[in-house]
């Protein structure tokens, strides 16, 4: 029998009925190894308070006074932590989905590398986005938890559903994102060390590792958390046992990762010192390389897997907690950063799109400036009168042109002309000249003149 406190089993007469302290309360840690109690009269009924309540004994389950103010404090730096982790996370979002859409719409940088980067980026965003929707989920049902009476409805499977199922989400993405890191560190490694390496042959496995390798533990942990601690939203861990079966991979990952970035740095260092370089340029380049790799391998992992959550008290534990949640929330914006927005390749490519984008502006505006000045001219060859052109073109240009009378005169300012100085594109209709199709324009001879299409290619 649940009696909004705790559940109930059968008492004996003239007994007293003791229960463990139910284990929602925010401060079940403190008191554990309490217990409430009832007493069952010799009528076999509960003992009554004035004929109306129910008798209850919580003393051993309530939180003295600096057990709850700590409790209180402990809450409060959570809640900044949240703030903070929320903020790294949407900075993450967004910069990593504009970096995805770049690698994406520029097809000169589709290749095997950048098809890494970009599934660690979507390995990056959904972990993001994953983890803000499970938090989302979490703060909706708190109201719930303290405002609702009816304790039983709350803790329902039907209610929790939607938190477990954002839950089990936010692990298989925090999986493939810890996999991708390691896809990275395999391409690096393979690309440094093998003498003949085919990018395109080990794609798949590197799709595989990636998406395939977090199903292969996350299920097993949905199994076991559903038959045998399927409590609340699956967010805390009474059991840890449970827990080390997603805990075990990711570990392996980073430590496989770490191992990978011991031998990139020293591959690094003998190719430095081939080259002899000064050493302080030597220290420079090794430094710039070391802290390029540490958030694409996700090496700053291996101090938060040594030194876990767990293991860890006070202050202590609020510093590990603030310099993970800290790191993870925002190395997707640096990652983001470095392998994307300050590339030199993607640069090249965004400016090349941008002028191409300039250059088509200008040409509508010169079309449209221009398009006024166009005017039949005679069978003769003529030059349109242009104070910049018309002086240096001559009137007579020694040559017949096609009796067909419809030729005609452009005169057109390039964009990129300088000085005031025009360029004469004149068209005409063609003359035959030894057999061979001779366009008879007049020749303007002043500088720059005949560059016009040139200058466009």
């Amino acid at each position: 029998m649940f009696d909004m406190y705790a559940c109930w089993t059968d008492g004996v007469p003239n007994t007293t009925v003791k229960v463990p302290c139910p284990w929602y309360l925010p401060w079940h840690d403190q008191v554990r190894n309490g217990f409430v109690s009832r007493e069952c009269g010799p009528d076999g009924q509960w003992l009554t308070v004035n004929h109306s309540s129910t008798w209850r004994d919580h003393s051993q389950c309530n939180a003295d006074g600096r057990q709850q103010i700590a409790q209180e404090n402990q809450m409060m730096v959570l809640a900044y932590f949240r703030v903070m982790y929320t903020v790294g996370y949407s900075l993450s979002l967004a910069s990593l989905s504009l970096a995805l859409i770049i690698l994406l719409i520029f097809r000169k940088l589709r290749c095997t590398r950048n098809y890494i980067h970009t599934n660690l980026f979507a390995s990056f965003i959904l972990r993001a986005v994953s983890i803000l929707t499970r938090d989302a989920l979490l703060m909706k049902d708190a109201p719930e938890f303290r405002d609702n009476k009816d304790v039983s409805i709350v803790l329902s499977d039907q209610v929790m559903s939607g938190c477990r199922v954002a839950q089990v989400l936010m692990q298989y993405c925090v999986g493939a994102n810890y996999y991708w890191l390691l896809v990275e560190g395999l391409y690096l490694h393979n690309l440094l060390v093998l003498m003949v390496f085919s990018e395109n042959s080990y794609i798949c496995v590197y799709f595989f590792i990636g998406w395939g390798t977090p199903v292969l533990f996350v299920v097993p942990w949905i199994i076991v958390r559903y038959l045998y601690e399927n409590t609340r939203c699956w967010e805390i861990n009474e059991n840890m046992a449970y827990w080390w079966i997603i805990r075990t991979p990711i570990l392996l990952a980073i430590l496989v990762n770490f191992f990978i970035f011991i031998r990139i740095i020293l591959i690094l260092i003998s190719k430095l010192k081939a080259h002899q370089m000064r050493y302080t340029d030597y220290k420079f380049r090794l430094a710039k390389s070391t802290l390029t790799l540490i958030p694409l391998l996700g090496i700053h992992e291996v101090v938060f897997a040594v030194m876990t959550e767990e293991q860890t008290e006070g202050v202590l534990r609020n510093v590990n907690l603030f310099f993970e949640l800290f790191f993870n929330s925002f190395q997707g914006f640096l990652v983001a950063i470095l392998y994307c927005f300050v590339n030199k390749e993607v640069q090249s490519e965004i400016k090349k799109k941008w002028q191409r984008w300039k250059l088509g502006i200008s040409i509508l505006d010169d079309q449209r400036n221009t398009g006024s000045n166009t005017q039949p001219v005679g069978t003769g060859p003529q030059c349109h009168h242009d104070p910049a052109c018309s002086p240096e073109c001559p009137l007579d240009s020694g040559s017949q042109l096609s009796s067909d009378p419809t030729p005609s005169i452009q005169h057109h300012y390039h964009p990129g002309a300088k000085k005031g100085k025009a360029y004469c594109y004149i068209s005409a209709r063609k003359q035959v000249v030894n057999g061979l199709d001779v366009p008879a324009l007049p020749q303007c001879g002043g500088e720059g003149a005949g560059m016009y299409s040139e200058s466009y290619c």
